[in-house]
């Protein structure tokens, strides 16, 4: 877990989130409006990622050196009978920080360091939380996307910011479209609370199978997964805006 990399995510999204459930009820009431909206916002991402999968050099080369580094440490570890020497020098958490302030974030990760900019990571995040309150998330489950493809940030050193943001920010959009739920009456703003529990066990579930396995999956396999769902989503909140 990159601990300054979720803060910065925390402080940037919660804003973020409460802003777009407002711009939601007040100005994308209109379910084909909302469905155009996020369908527009996904199509982009997902497309952004599977062209950056397809070049042959992204500008991510240290994050592809490192996960690939990651991943051979994971098999040697998985190979049978390793030396006690071997195992004690080679452990699967390698995430350093090496500076953090109002101008920089840097850490690295297996061998290669990472640098991105403070105030660009939380206006990300701002930005991705209006899109997570009007999406109805938290925010931070599209964070993970916009970090890999954006600021080629490794995926495995993403996951728990976006993971940590996801559950703070969700659980603060919710208490608040509650709250607002009197002042629109007239339509249905309130969580569905059953349901919600429903998403909650299955969401805690899935993270946690998916924590315990990521590390056997290689990364670029984990990014076309994310691909091919960010675009589905979006085909078919499009086709159902365009396909009337």
């Amino acid at each position: 877990m990159v601990w300054p990399l979720t803060w910065v995510v925390i402080a940037g999204t919660l804003p973020g989130v409460f802003i777009g459930a407002i711009v939601r009820v007040a100005y994308l009431p209109d379910p084909t409006q909302f469905k155009l909206f996020a369908g527009a916002v996904l199509l982009y991402i997902g497309l952004k990622m599977a062209r950056d999968l397809l070049k042959k050099d992204t500008g991510g080369a240290s994050a592809a050196g490192s996960e690939q580094r990651f991943q051979e440490i994971v098999r040697r570890h998985r190979s049978s009978q390793p030396s006690k020497k071997e195992a004690g020098s080679e452990k699967l958490s390698a995430v350093t920080v090496t500076h953090f302030n109002l101008r920089r974030l840097g850490y690295t990760f297996y061998g290669e360091s990472f640098d991105v900019p403070f105030w660009g990571i939380f206006a990300l995040s701002f930005f991705v939380g209006i899109i997570g309150g009007i999406y109805g998330i938290g925010g931070g489950a599209i964070i993970a996307p916009f970090f890999v493809a954006f600021f080629k940030l490794p995926v495995y050193t993403v996951a728990g910011a976006a993971l940590m943001g996801t559950f703070i920010t969700s659980v603060a959009g919710v208490a608040f479209y509650q709250a607002i739920a009197p002042f629109y009456p007239h339509l249905s703003v309130a969580p569905d609370w059953p349901l919600g529990i429903l998403f909650g066990v299955g969401g805690m579930a899935g993270m946690y199978l998916g924590a315990r396995c990521q590390k056997f999956v290689p990364a670029k396999a984990i990014k076309w997964m994310l691909a091919a769902i960010i675009i589905a989503t979006a085909a078919k909140y499009l086709g159902a805006v365009f396909g009337k």
